[in-house]
């Protein structure tokens, strides 16, 4: 059967601009589709998109053959995530796509960025209630939000507060992620703490430094509950024994918070809220110098060499190499790090990722500067083993390493 059916087109809208948006927003396509209207009425409707490109959602007729198993929208949805180009106006190329991580990021020849809700990849929460969260946030201006955890038996006891910032090359990923929920589920339960896990800009809508801006404020924002803040918050936190983690990226964001934080003048920024450690999980640092890992690294690696190397060009400012300052904390440009006044830091390596060696190399320059650091070397184990598999025997370990590392106030074995 061939029926007419009503379908839309994406049309860069020259010279139209909206409002910025955080790159953690849910699928554009399902906004579009949900927002456009038919022929007659409202003609157009810009939708949220970064300033940088803004779409118009057109509507004309095309001829669809109807099959049983899907919607002529939810073909068109599939298509373009699937990193085929979007449909072209009449007098307009079709774009291509020219950049693509992990099915989730799809950059286009004419500019414009496509993004998937929720991760290329199927995992179920673990949720056994036992661990209550909630969603807040603490960015109104960028639209960033964070998420709250706690064990719901607390036994009246304030719990020390564990900062999670998720990875993703600064390019990808969310705290709504399963992968990212199963994750801080399971510390909140087992490091009895509360966990905070919050979002921020991604690239290449928002390039670097936009996510260590937005990880300060994250942190400042917690700083800021200690004082009348949210109940579900204040009644179960430790505000004096604050711990700062991340993952990849976030790893990379950990250092530059304990930078903008490791000094008397960055302590006083913290108010009533005080850091006592910070633990960076596979650290997401780069070099034009290539690093035996590197140079090593299998394509099948799950961070290989040119995924690395993607995530860096789509996420640094436009022009940078990776000696740029935030990629590379020993870079040329970088900030030198002997009068920082380093809290205790854990720096987790695995012996089969390939930013293994940038991270040894990392903890030896700062230990014979004297700074308290110290690395845990996962041998065998690839890059987020933790996130991939929190309930792998290998991430057992490190949620026994991270609970010493607490419980001792970052202290190390």
């Amino acid at each position: 059967m061939v029926k007419q059916q009503r379908f839309c087109t994406l049309v860069p809208a020259a010279g139209r601009r909206a409002s910025p948006h955080p790159a953690t927003a849910p699928c554009r396509f399902r906004l579009m589709v949900a927002s456009a209207r038919p022929r007659g009425q409202t003609p157009t409707r810009a939708c949220r998109t970064p300033p940088s490109r803004v779409y118009i959602i057109a509507w004309h007729l095309v001829s669809w053959r109807a099959t049983p198993q899907q919607s002529p929208t939810a073909q068109f949805v599939d298509t373009l995530v699937q990193g085929a180009p979007a449909m072209a106006s009449e007098d307009s190329a079709a774009p291509v796509v020219v950049d693509e991580c992990r099915g989730v990021l799809f950059v286009y020849s004419d500019g414009s960025v496509v993004r998937r809700a929720g991760p290329g990849f199927a995992t179920p929460v673990r949720d056994d209630g036992t661990v209550e969260w909630k969603d807040a946030e603490f960015d109104a201006a960028h639209g960033l939000g964070l998420r709250l955890y706690r064990p719901r038996e607390r036994k009246n006891q304030l719990l020390p507060v564990f900062f999670y910032y998720h990875g993703g090359g600064f390019c990808i990923g969310s705290r709504t992620w399963p992968n990212c929920q199963n994750y801080c589920l399971r510390l909140a339960a087992e490091l009895g703490a509360v966990v905070v896990a919050p979002d921020y800009r991604l690239g290449p809508e928002h390039r670097l430094p936009a996510a260590i801006d937005d990880a300060a404020t994250a942190l400042l924002w917690l700083a800021s509950q200690a004082v009348g803040g949210d109940p579900w918050l204040t009644e179960a936190a430790d505000f004096t024994r604050v711990f700062v983690s991340g993952d990849s990226a976030g790893g990379t964001i950990v250092h530059h918070l304990s930078v903008r934080f490791g000094s008397a003048a960055g302590r006083a920024e913290l108010g009533a809220a005080s850091v006592k450690g910070y633990v960076q999980l596979m650290p997401f640092f780069g070099g034009t110098e290539r690093t035996r890992s590197e140079a090593e690294c299998p394509d099948d690696a799950f961070l290989n060499r040119p995924l690395n190397d993607r995530y860096w060009r789509l996420s640094l400012p436009l022009g940078a190499t990776v000696d740029h300052p935030v990629s590379n904390p020993f870079g040329p440009d970088s900030l030198a790090l002997e009068a920082v006044e380093f809290a205790p830091t854990l720096v987790v390596v695995g012996g089969r990722d390939i930013l293994h060696d940038r991270a040894v190399d990392y903890v030896a320059r700062l230990s014979a500067m004297g700074k308290p650091v110290e690395v845990k070397d996962f041998e065998g184990q690839q890059h987020g083993f933790f996130t991939i598999d929190p309930w792998s025997d290998a991430s057992a370990v490190l949620m026994r390493a991270l609970k010493r590392f607490i419980d001792t106030d970052g202290r190390f074995d």
